[in-house]
């Protein structure tokens, strides 16, 4: 009998162990997560006693705020469709997207002195607030990149080149964060997807934009690649796969081909770099990470090395095959690029504000990654002005300013080809960095270089 009774105790225990264990891996490790969740219900009974914070672009234009109706609080959104992705909405049957979800616990007071400042007010019957926040954007940009996209599906990206500060991020078709509640149903149906966040969860083909990428790769492998002569007849077969051009280069460098955009060159150069080095390259520009911006973002997918044919390599390496990207990582490209090899940690929340508006924490610029070396930078610069003065992305050219640039038309399988544009300005001592995509839409170089151009402009003139 008593051998039983100790088995049985020893069965208890270890049930108390585990679920003491348990227990405390979902209040010390998933505790965080689960309560930052957009549906726990507990953050909406939480925040019925408490004013949100407000969130401001960064020259101080409201983007999110909270106005009382009727003795009720509710959000506000003055920016409407321009900023509501990148923002996000809170709904009480819906959930919390963006900005709204991401950065929950402060915008509510439930962290630093606000916490315990909350506490001693509701322990007193005072009113309770939550922090503020401090984007990088900029509402006036933000809504000129809306407007430029139209309501066709597509996406603008632009960033800081020296210190990776987002400052449009735009998605289209949009929605009006102030009445999500009352056209939920006709947003969930409708095929455009106006919900999704093109500019981190669009996943495209990237078309000739990795093109830049396969030539830091390249160059990297082999120094001399500059000064070599490569012949374009116009097409190239790969394993019985015809990549075509737009025409027959003939005998051109690589400065040219990049500027022309050479189909031929640069399957020969990925092919050249094989499934490893490729992969290398699409890797050191961060292609195939989340880059932490702040909001979740969509990794970069590809075949892998060990499942990447020769054709799906000459393929990939001008953008087409299996590869896709969001236009925030080929943004990210462009930056890298500019600020000689080196791509700054992106980010789009600028100052944390307690209550009381006073900056609790700020932003610290810090490199995120190194993708090539300053001379390899300096090459693909030099070869992205061609582009734009006498190749592929002349529609980007403005009249102020040198502009580098590179286009993309990326082929799928439903529709008409993607129009994608990446550059920088100004080309000479680059500050900004974009990336435009617009869906089946047609040539980069006709579409998407417009929408960058005149951007890039506007942001110049605004002092950026």
């Amino acid at each position: 009998m008593k051998p039983n009774i100790l088995k049985l105790g020893y069965l208890l225990l270890g049930l108390f162990v585990a679920l003491v264990i348990y227990l405390s891996y979902l209040q010390v490790i998933r505790g965080p997560a689960l309560a930052a969740n957009p549906y726990n219900r507990r953050l909406q009974e939480y925040e019925s006693g408490i004013k949100r914070g407000t969130i401001y672009d960064t020259r101080g234009t409201v983007l999110a705020g909270t106005g009382f109706f009727r003795g009720e609080g509710r959000r506000v959104y003055p920016a409407g469709p321009a900023a509501a992705h990148l923002v996000g909405y809170i709904s009480g049957r819906y959930g919390r997207t963006g900005i709204e979800s991401a950065y929950d616990r402060h915008l509510l007071g439930m962290e630093g002195i606000d916490r315990v400042r909350n506490l001693v007010n509701r322990l007193l019957g005072r009113d309770r607030a939550g922090g503020h926040l401090v984007l990088t954007v900029d509402a006036v940009l933000q809504k000129l990149a809306a407007d430029l996209l139209g309501g066709r599906r597509g996406a603008v990206v632009m960033l800081d080149t020296g210190s990776g500060a987002v400052r449009v991020m735009a998605s289209s078709p949009g929605f009006d964060p102030n009445y999500v509640d009352q056209t939920w149903s006709r947003l969930v149906q409708d095929p455009n997807s106006p919900l999704i966040n093109r500019a981190t969860q669009g996943a495209y083909p990237p078309g000739s934009t990795i093109k830049v990428v396969v030539a830091a790769g390249a160059l990297g492998a082999n120094p001399g690649l500059e000064r070599e002569i490569f012949n374009c007849r116009g097409s190239l077969v790969v394993d019985g796969y015809r990549l075509t051009d737009s025409a027959a280069h003939g005998n051109i460098d690589l400065r040219k081909a990049l500027a022309v955009s050479c189909n031929t060159v640069f399957a020969r150069l990925g092919l050249d770099l094989k499934p490893d080095g490729f992969h290398r390259v699409i890797e050191s520009f961060g292609l195939k990470q989340d880059p932490g911006v702040g909001i979740p973002v969509r990794p970069g997918t590809m075949v892998s090395p060990a499942a990447m044919t020769p054709a799906e390599l000459a393929a990939s390496a001008i953008g087409q095959g299996e590869m896709l990207v969001t236009p925030l990582h080929m943004a990210l490209v462009a930056a890298g690029i500019a600020n000689r090899g080196v791509i700054r940690h992106p980010f789009v929340v600028e100052k944390f504000k307690d209550s009381q508006g006073q900056t609790v924490r700020q932003a610290v610029y810090r490199p995120w990654l190194t993708a090539a070396t300053p001379e390899i930078a300096g090459v693909l610069r030099e070869s992205m002005v061609d582009a734009v003065q006498y190749g592929t992305a002349g529609a980007a050219g403005i009249p102020e300013m040198q502009v580098a640039g590179k286009t993309g038309s990326a082929q799928n399988p439903h529709g008409q080809t993607h129009a994608w544009f990446i550059g920088f300005a100004p080309a000479e001592r680059p500050r900004l960095a974009v990336a435009v995509v617009l869906e089946n839409a047609g040539s980069g170089g006709a579409v998407a270089a417009p929408i960058a151009g005149k951007l890039l402009s506007a942001a110049v003139n605004r002092g950026y």
